[in-house]
């Protein structure tokens, strides 16, 4: 039975090339061991090599512009081939915009900005149709003239700046990959992600995004402050000359089939079992979550968070050149994939309880079981 919702985006179903084995067939039992898995044919082996030396040129590049942050850089990285969108967190002056403007120098994609304002309407993202006069004809006629939102690699800068309606025009462009403007659809290129960025401090004149555009992120990513050998180098190398631009490293067609290359990453049926767990502990009204759990979540995270753990848990695999999926790849996304999805209650916030402090207890429990 399919488990997706029903809204679910169409990228996280299986490839279309995947067929089922016959029931009778004794290689339709599925796998409960890393070693019992079936090896990856020759040709994606070669492509994960290929991905982690281009992954490592990624960061290399990057460390030109962006100093530290080298976790932020592989859930960044982790987002980008595992085809889903991302938000980052973080005071001002963190360089969450720089980094994004980073990536899109880096690959040869169409890039756009957005800077999200309390006047920013909807048409100012999707387009609209203006009077222009014909060449042909001579006649004045409607003319769709395309937004930002047509671009391989959207920022969306402070997008909490702007009210829910303007925000809810990037909903339809990062679930479905289109936008429908005055009853006419018209198709995003592919590859096309959404990074968002948003402060958590100024929270006067903003306007919170709802949940379930929250749960459109594959990661909420936090931006910490950097170390202090970091912030001195920072304060060296930036305070000199001007940068050289960075290299375009990677095509749009080469993120593509390094997108379907994470979606055939084998996943031992054990790791599946630890993601569905994981989230049932989320929800308060299930008979898996913990007491405590109860008494701090007023709503735990839905069926999209085990679709992303796995998909994050490939990316991440895939990445560091393995071959599987492994219950340390699950644990490393699970802060990032949970920490916008799980909702705390008054008596949480009370004792100062966040959620990403839940999504950490909770993998230290699990930890320990």
């Amino acid at each position: 039975m399919d488990s997706r919702p029903a809204d679910s985006p169409d990228p996280l179903e299986p490839p279309a090339s995947a067929e089922a084995p016959a029931p009778d067939d004794p290689a339709s039992a599925a796998p409960d061991t890393l070693d019992s898995l079936d090896t990856l044919p020759p040709d994606d082996v070669a492509a994960i090599d290929e991905l982690g030396k281009l992954y490592q040129s990624l960061k290399d590049e990057l460390g030109k512009v962006i100093i530290g942050q080298h976790e932020v850089v592989e859930q960044l990285a982790i987002c980008l081939f595992s085809r889903g969108h991302a938000l980052l967190m973080g005071v001002p002056g963190l360089a969450k915009t720089l980094l994004i403007s980073s990536v899109g120098e880096c690959m040869h994609l169409s890039f756009s900005r957005i800077q999200f304002t309390p006047d920013l309407m909807p048409a100012d993202i999707t387009g609209t149709d203006i009077i222009q006069e014909s060449a042909v004809t001579g006649k004045r006629e409607f003319e769709y003239i395309k937004g930002p939102v047509f671009a391989n690699l959207l920022l969306a800068d402070e997008i909490n700046r702007a009210p829910a309606k303007t925000q809810s025009a990037l909903l339809e462009a990062m679930q479905e990959n289109k936008v429908t403007v005055l009853g006419r659809t018209y198709d995003l290129d592919k590859p096309f992600f959404v990074l968002a960025t948003q402060n958590p401090i100024e929270q006067e004149g903003t306007y919170p995004l709802p949940e379930a555009q929250l749960d459109r992120f594959m990661f909420l990513i936090e931006v910490d402050y950097p170390s202090e050998d970091e912030e001195r180098r920072i304060a060296r190398e930036t305070t000199g000359v001007d940068r050289e631009p960075l290299n375009a490293l990677i095509t749009g067609e080469q993120v593509l089939n390094f997108q379907r290359l994470v979606r055939r990453m084998p996943v031992p049926d054990h790791i599946y079992d630890y993601a569905v767990e994981i989230v049932r502990k989320t929800r308060p009204a299930s008979d898996d979550a913990p007491s405590w759990i109860k008494e701090y979540v007023g709503w735990g995270a839905g069926p999209r968070a085990v679709q992303y753990l796995v998909l994050g848990a490939k990316g991440r695999a895939a990445l560091r050149g393995n071959y599987m999926a492994s219950l340390e790849d699950i644990e490393a996304v699970a802060i990032p994939v949970l920490s916008h999805r799980v909702i705390t209650n008054f008596a949480a916030e009370s004792q100062g309880m966040t959620s990403k402090k839940v999504v950490e207890r909770l993998m230290e429990e699990m930890r320990e079981d």
